[in-house]
């Protein structure tokens, strides 16, 4: 096949050719623009799902269904070492030049702007982060101190300038298992504030699968506020549609038996299929791409997952973190309960929590239940069991190192 012409995606964040299994989201968030343009409340989303689901490609669809709608979009990925304050200053005054320039506000835009000036003195004193504003600060408002007050200050009055100008503003967050619990307490009480007003402002959010309970912990009433839909691997007709029709498209077919192959062997998650489809494209001589095909380029897929979407995990890893990982998945791809984790490596829960807790916080593993541990990535466990030994050596080695 021409390699100028593949039509396989497996980037970080890039759109694939087709967006397939993910109709039941873009339907809700398209609901959820309507019903609070049209003055309505509704529920927002966090989304949560394993890396390699496609949770970012979707924030990216959100965006694209919201602008054709002629809304404000503002986004961001947070990361434990972004300063969430600044960091919201900048997304608050992008959403408000872009609902219109200094010159055309009206009175509620020019208070949000005192009120983004206000919120802004209080993250960085020199007033960089609203230059071009001219506008003074409002007095009592957004200037508390207090995250929770402030923020929602400012997403009352970025609300406020929206419906006055007949539109709508949506953050969309990504990686939001990143940010602080008071940071989160103060993005959702801010849509709580703006929910009562009844305003065309909202959050959705993207985390991997512990944002759910994270956010709740922030602020109870956050199950009230969002809808959480977990997304994770595709089910066969979906992933058969992502890896056959952009092959179509370029009048390119697959066997049935490759077709079965390719999806047995991703389990359906979109970045995988994406590979396969990208690597398979790249090696078959003619069309239709046969079951012998997909069995020929399996081993470069594997060794293509190994060298950047798995070994740049492992790479961040301690020896112990690494056994511990590695002890995993003797045991399985689920979650695996501590107390098994520990028992397999001759150790007490006790003596491996401060591991645990390390390889939790660097988002190599989630907790779904108390007492219970699971991979971030999905297909982790095949990546350890071929690539280390289950008793790691000292000086650790790794596969072509």
């Amino acid at each position: 096949m021409d390699r100028r012409k593949n039509p396989y995606t497996p980037n970080a964040g890039a759109p694939p050719p087709a967006l397939a299994g993910r109709e039941e989201q873009l339907e809700t968030f398209d609901i959820l623009l309507d019903r609070l343009l049209d003055g309505y409340t509704e529920q927002s989303m966090l989304i949560s799902g394993l890396r390699g689901v496609g949770k970012t490609v979707l924030l990216g669809e959100f965006r694209r269904v919201a602008e054709e709608k002629h809304w404000t979009t503002v986004e961001t990925e947070f990361a434990k070492d972004i300063s969430f304050g600044p960091r919201m200053v900048r997304l608050a005054r992008e959403a408000l030049l872009d609902l219109a320039p200094p010159a055309r506000w009206k009175e509620r835009g020019r208070r949000a702007a005192a009120v983004l000036s206000s919120f802004s003195l209080k993250v960085e004193p020199d007033g960089s982060l609203t230059t071009g504003l001219d506008v003074e600060p409002a007095t009592g408002v957004a200037d508390s101190g207090d995250l929770d007050r402030d923020l929602t200050d400012l997403f009352v009055a970025l609300g406020e300038a929206a419906r006055e100008q007949g539109s709508g503003v949506v953050f969309l967050l990504d990686e939001m298992q990143d940010l602080q619990q008071q940071e989160l307490a103060a993005i959702v009480a801010a849509v709580h504030k703006t929910v009562q007003r009844v305003l065309p402002l909202t959050v959705v959010g993207a985390g991997l699968p512990q944002l759910p309970r994270l956010a709740v912990e922030a602020k109870s009433y956050a199950e009230r506020l969002f809808r959480f839909p977990e997304i994770g691997r595709l089910d066969p007709s979906a992933a058969e549609t992502a890896l056959v029709q952009p092959a179509t498209a370029l009048r390119v077919d697959y066997t049935a038996d490759a077709v079965e192959f390719i999806v047995d062997y991703t389990e359906g998650y979109p970045y995988f299929v994406q590979l396969y489809g990208q690597l398979i494209w790249n090696t078959a001589q003619v069309s239709p791409i046969t079951l012998q095909d997909a069995r020929d380029v399996r081993h470069l897929v594997e060794r293509a997952l190994d060298e950047s979407f798995f070994r740049v995990r492992t790479d961040r890893t301690t020896e112990t973190e690494l056994a511990y990982l590695r002890a995993m998945a003797e045991l399985g791809a689920k979650p695996q309960r501590a107390g098994d984790v520990a028992k397999r490596m001759n150790r007490t829960v006790e003596q491996m929590g401060t591991t645990r807790a390390r390889l939790i916080s660097k988002g190599l593993l989630y907790t779904p239940g108390h007492g219970f541990a699971g991979f971030t990535v999905p297909q982790f466990d095949r990546y350890l069991k071929r690539s280390f030994p289950l008793h790691v050596p000292t000086p650790r080695t790794r596969p072509g190192k």
